[in-house]
C-alpha cells in the first residue's frame, strides 16, 4: 500500500499577509466575519514569519 502525501505548500510572504491585514483594517470596525478573517490572517502571518526566520537560520 502506498501512502499519498499532501502537496508541499510554500509559506506566504509575511509582507503580503501584512498588506492583507492592513487592507482589512482600513474599513474601520470589523464585522464578525472580518474578525474571523483577521484572526486567520494573524495566524498565517505568524507562520510566514516563522518560516522566513527558519530559512534565514
Amino acid at each position: 500500500m502506498s501512502k499519498s502525501s499532501a502537496p508541499v505548500v510554500a509559506p506566504a510572504d509575511p509582507a503580503v499577509v501584512n498588506c492583507r491585514i492592513r487592507a482589512l483594517l482600513l474599513g474601520g470596525e470589523l464585522t464578525p466575519e472580518g474578525r474571523e478573517e483577521y484572526g486567520r490572517l494573524l495566524v498565517e502571518w505568524e507562520a510566514a514569519v516563522r518560516a522566513e526566520q527558519e530559512l534565514a537560520a
